[in-house]
């Protein structure tokens, strides 16, 4: 028995093992244990319920006698007195790489199992009806772990058995149809056999149907139907997911009302994880359009609460519900009507993208949908296109709702109005009153005179009303220190203080009263609040601030210049500076209040004349008053400091050159350009409060997460400080390169602020491009330095970290467009700033060894993309671009360099290869210039083109004005002019095109550096070269060829003079270039030139070598 036992552990230990460990041998296992039921099934079963139990977390064994002798109750109970329950951990819910793939093996265990099985074992009565039972009392246990592994298994168990029904219903249709088709041939063909066969085949199979749907009722009616309801919301999910595969996949026996009901029941489930299970089983079904008749009475019964769900909680909810309504739009437009349509349609404007995405879709579908293929042949034989006649209804409908207001109906809604002001105009002073304590109620209430006609107070007599109207209102103002209820005070009067009405006076007299005491008590206060000397007293403090909270609100719609605010807010908030202990929603109020006493007074001064004291005196307070902000912008307090930096960027934008467009020349004295200490604390608070992770700000002050509504609403107002930032950089405010810090945040935060920092890009693109390229590369810097200090110069060029710098600067790449003409010295200039970045650093250990930035040009070469490709008309100017990039590459390379050859140098040979693929074929190969040096080395084997070659007139241009400046910076570097072991060919460079060649690695590498010889060489001059290069010429049958080519020279010469001579007129001409046909030998063929040449030629030739060494090759 020991034995046996032991026997039976280690059979039991290597099943759980293998679904444990997700071996992909999972069929051999399960072949391996029917093999084993066929030898002893109880054995085999026994080894199979200690795999549930174990698959539990359960420690205890079911022994051969428990299995034996007791029920599956009593077993269950037993199992559930050794299971240990301290931990709450099972292998369904254990973390860790060992249990990730543990639910998947587990699964495909049993459905392996059940597919191996059911030909032969599943209908023996033995094995399934153990299996069944076990799992549904394990099911309807205390124990969450059996409950949650046990509902598990036996889901997955009833998915294979309707899969195996599926089958099974097949090859019934299948027999059933072969013995018709044998039946009804004639009796003399008829086989009798073969029927009875069939009929024989048929009977079996339908029994073996009946024994599965007997098990899927066991299992549906003994499980599904108790777990669907299961407090575990993870258990209610796996029933729902797997009732919607049922439903799918035999849609005869399980799509119908009996079963859609409890899909239906729990769209209501309070856990969005179940809700969203309910969401997708459904968007599976309405997705199959020949099942949309079986899904009818579910859709007329639950569409309310599907529609109801796009306004979910949960975003993934509310997406997915929105999606289904989708599918149920296209199975049948007239099941959703025009409330649920619109319910959907203002989604678009949600906060979550996703949501808005979805709806979007689904509006797109209601409107411009097309319609059927039939229904399109329809329309075009009626002369009426499908796509434009949805386009046209809508149209139709839009100015169907519209409405715009004839005479009558105008003189109406005007006798509306005078009546509703009569009435009011009596009434509302009493329920002001009724309800002055109530600020919602007031605050409505006070909306009403902004619409009044004012002209019935005077023709009405109704003076005494407007008397009692503003005594309550100043009673509210004195009762109320709520912002939106002084806001509506401040606005009812400067709805009633219009100079156009006879009641102005009247109103103008009690509003001066009002802000007269208002001021009085503030100065009377602030007197005493800074005297105390002490920390101010509570009483004190709710004074002055109740006081400055009315003045704030009254100065923003009425100018208070007259009671002179700014001393007494000044006094308040350098105060604040000094002794730190400012009350913040003081601090708060009294910026503000200064910020409207600045805007009034500027507009004063700009609506009227004004004199020289008036700016002085507004510059003077301006500017202090921006020292005031950015001394607060260090404030301990996030809320004060949000306050000085939005006032501070306000000021700022107002007061730029900006503020003299429209021939206001006069306010220049008033222009102020913020220096970089302030610049750089204004870009410091963007990054330590707007580029912060969601976590960082989303506690409560009771340390809770706050809800999702206060969430979007914080990142609404980080987003308004990004943008009243970017603003300024914008209308160049501030300088832009501090745009930099801005830009390279725009992967990581692209969800946030994505749109702001994108259109930053292309604003100050518009503005300036060469400095916003410029701008660009140095936030990649900033990125590539701040990978270095955390990494160091060692690090994984596989990295998280580069390779999002990289994916960055595509992106960046991509907002340049598709235009290279407007962009081509701004790319240019990238490209230059980039170089120098990356062969900024040498390396310290000698020059032997690469630059520590070298790795940058990884980064660069995501720009190469945006390099100019060659046009024929403004080839003048793209030689001088493409010269000045290798113009660049050569500065910084020093001869060491070149002769190291290993996997540190990748960075550059790939940053070479993407210059290499912009070439274009059409004309010429302006980059292949670069790679000159170890690609123009010809066997004299080689055979020429034998194409008829044409040359662009405006090719031969070759910059002869500068060429002395050039060629002397390229030959008094001695480090690159090292003389070769075997010397160079020189390339033709005007007068044919020849075939690229295929480059050897190492002519690849070195046709950046050239190859040093192994002795070592003193660098020759120029003429030292040319003799050495003549003394090369050994072939005397060469000398016709070589007469031939100096006559081609010299021509090419005077073409040359010609073009130099014409100038820029090239450039700007538009006629078609002019072409010639140039060196055709007699036999058809072009003849290589470099075989033999004079001594002027070849000077000549040398010449134009070193320019296509400075990356310049005419093709």
């Amino acid at each position: 028995m020991n034995g046996h036992h032991q026997q039976n552990g280690v059979e039991n230990m290597m099943l759980f093992e293998v679904v444990k460990m997700g071996k992909s041998a999972m069929q051999s296992v399960v072949d391996d244990w029917i093999e084993s039921y066929k030898h002893d099934r109880d054995i085999a079963l026994l080894d199979l319920i200690n795999f549930f139990i174990q698959c539990s977390g359960c420690k205890g064994v079911v022994t051969a006698e428990m299995f034996r002798h007791m029920q599956n109750s009593e077993i269950i109970r037993k199992m559930t007195e050794e299971f240990d329950e301290d931990s709450g951990d099972y292998p369904l819910t254990m973390a860790g790489p060992q249990w990730k793939k543990f639910k998947s093996s587990f699964c495909e265990f049993i459905g392996v199992l059940v597919r191996q099985c059911q030909y032969s074992i599943i209908y023996d009565e033995y094995m399934m009806d153990t299996v069944i039972s076990l799992l549904t009392g394990l099911s309807d246990s205390q124990v969450r772990a059996f409950r949650h592994t046990s509902t598990l298994a036996a889901m997955k168990l009833m998915t294979a058995l309707v899969n195996v029904a599926l089958n099974l219903s097949i090859n019934m249709d299948n027999t059933q149809r072969q013995y018709e088709a044998e039946r009804n041939k004639m009796i003399g063909k008829r086989a009798n056999e073969r029927l009875e066969l069939l009929l024989q085949k048929r009977k079996e199979l339908q029994e073996n149907q009946d024994e599965i749907e007997n098990m899927m009722n066991a299992i549906f009616k003994g499980v599904f139907v108790h777990r669907y309801r299961d407090a575990i919301a993870e258990i209610r999910a796996i029933c729902i997911e797997e009732i919607g595969i049922w439903m799918k996949m035999y849609s005869d026996a399980f799509l119908n009302d009996s079963y859609l009901k409890y899909v239906g029941w729990t769209m209501h489930d309070k856990q969005g994880e179940v809700r969203l299970k309910c969401l997708t089983a459904l968007q599976g079904l309405y997705y199959n359009k020949e099942l949309n008749s079986k899904l009818e009475l579910f859709t007329s019964r639950f569409k309310d609460r599907i529609v109801s769900m796009t306004l979910d909680k949960e975003y993934d909810v509310a997406v997915q519900a929105i999606k289904l309504l989708t599918l149920v739009l296209q199975s049948s437009e007239e099941v959703l009507t025009a409330e649920d349509c619109e319910n959907v349609y203002h989604l678009v404007y949600s906060a979550h993208r996703p949501v808005a995405v979805a709806a979007g879709e689904f509006l797109y579908k209601k409107l411009f949908s097309r319609r059927d293929p039939e229904e399109d042949g329809v329309m075009k034989r009626r002369g009426r296109q499908g796509p434009n006649a949805n386009l046209v209804k809508t149209l139709v409908f839009f100015f169907l709702e519209s409405e715009v207001l004839t005479a009558k109906e105008k003189k109406t809604q005007l006798d509306d109005r005078t009546k509703i002001t009569e009435l009011f105009a009596v009434a509302l002073p009493q329920l002001l009153a009724k309800y002055s304590v109530d600020a919602e109620k007031v605050t409505n209430l006070l909306q009403l005179p902004q619409y009044f006609d004012l002209e019935i107070y005077t023709t009405g007599r109704l003076e005494k009303h407007l008397d009692a109207l503003l005594r309550q209102i100043r009673n509210i103002v004195e009762k109320h220190t709520d912002t939106d209820v002084l806001e509506a005070c401040s606005k009812t009067y400067h709805a009633l203080c219009n100079e156009e009405f006879t009641i102005f006076n009247r109103v103008d007299i009690s509003r001066s009263q009002l802000i007269d005491e208002l001021a009085d008590k503030f100065n009377r206060l602030l007197e005493d609040f800074l005297q105390e000397g002490e920390e101010p007293d509570e009483d004190d403090a709710y004074q002055v601030l109740s006081t400055l909270k009315r003045i704030t609100a009254f100065h923003n719609a009425h100018d208070l210049s007259k009671w002179d605010l700014f001393a007494c807010n000044y006094k308040l908030l350098k105060t604040g500076i000094e002794n730190g202990d400012m009350p913040e929603q003081i601090v708060i109020h009294a910026l503000q209040c200064t910020h409207y006493v600045i805007l009034w007074q500027l507009a004063k001064i700009t609506e009227s004349s004004s004199t020289k004291e008036d700016l002085l005196r507004l510059k003077k307070q301006m500017r202090v008053f921006c020292q005031i902000c950015q001394h607060y912008l260090t404030n301990v307090n996030t809320t004060v400091k949000e306050q000085a930096f939005t006032i501070l960027c306000d000021i700022l934008m107002i007061f730029s050159h900006q503020i003299m467009t429209g021939g206001r020349d006069m306010l220049e004295p008033l222009v102020y350009t913020p220096d970089s200490s302030l610049q750089s604390e204004l870009l410091s608070f963007i990054l330590d409060h707007v580029f912060i992770e969601q976590d960082d700000d989303n506690n409560s002050a009771d340390g809770q997460q706050e809800d999702e509504a206060s969430k979007i609403e914080a990142l609404h107002k980080r987003r308004n400080l990004l943008a009243a930032f970017c603003k300024l950089i914008v209308y160049t405010v501030v300088e832009m390169n501090t745009a930099a810090d801005i830009f390279k945040q725009y992967m990581k935060y692209y969800n946030d602020y994505g749109d702001i920092i994108k259109e930053t890009m292309s604003k100050t693109r518009q503005i300036d491009k060469i400095q916003c390229a410029k701008t660009l590369i140095l936030s990649l810097q900033q990125l590539f330095n701040e990978m270095i200090q955390e990494n160091g110069y060692n690090f994984d060029r596989s990295s998280t970290t580069f390779s999002g710098i990289k994916e960055l600067a595509r992106r960046f790449a991509l907002t340049f467009g598709l235009d290279q003409l407007k962009t081509r010295e701004a790319i240019a200039m990238l490209h230059k700033d980039g170089i120098e970045f990356a062969f900024k650093e040498p390396n310290p250990q000698g020059e032997s060894h690469p630059p520590l930035n070298l790795a940058f040009l990884d980064i660069l070469s995501e720009f190469s993309s945006k390099l100019l490709r060659q046009d024929k008309r403004t080839v003048y100017v793209l030689e001088i671009l493409y010269l000045i990039l290798y113009v660049y590459l050569e500065k910084f390379m020093t001869f060491q360099m070149s002769l190291r050859r290993e996997d540190v140098w990748l960075p550059l040979m790939s940053y070479r290869n993407s210059l290499l693929a912009g070439g274009d074929d059409d004309t010429m190969s302006v980059i292949s210039g670069i790679s000159s040096r170890g690609s123009t080395v010809r066997s004299k084997k080689s055979k020429p083109s034998t194409g008829k070659r044409k040359v662009v007139e405006g090719m031969q241009l070759t910059l002869t004005e500068e060429s002395s400046s050039s060629d002397s910076m390229w030959l008094s570097r001695e480090q690159t002019l090292h003389t070769p072991v075997m010397m160079q060919t020189p390339q033709l460079t005007s007068t044919i095109m020849r075939e690229p060649k295929r480059l050897r690695p190492e002519d690849s590498f070195m046709g950046v550096y050239p190859m040093q010889t192994e002795h070592h060489q003193t660098p020759l001059d120029y003429n030292t070269q040319v003799t050495w290069m003549l003394a090369q010429r050994q072939q005397e049958e060469a000398r016709q060829q070589q007469e031939r080519a100096a006559m081609s020279y010299v021509k090419l010469r005077t073409n040359l003079q010609h073009a130099i001579r014409r100038g820029a007129s090239l450039m700007e001409d538009d006629e078609e270039p002019i072409v010639e046909d140039v060196m055709m030998s007699s036999e058809g063929r072009i003849e290589d030139l470099n075989e033999g040449m004079d001594f002027d030629t070849m000077d000549i030739d040398l010449w134009q070598q070193q320019r296509c060494d400075g990356g310049i090759t005419f093709a």
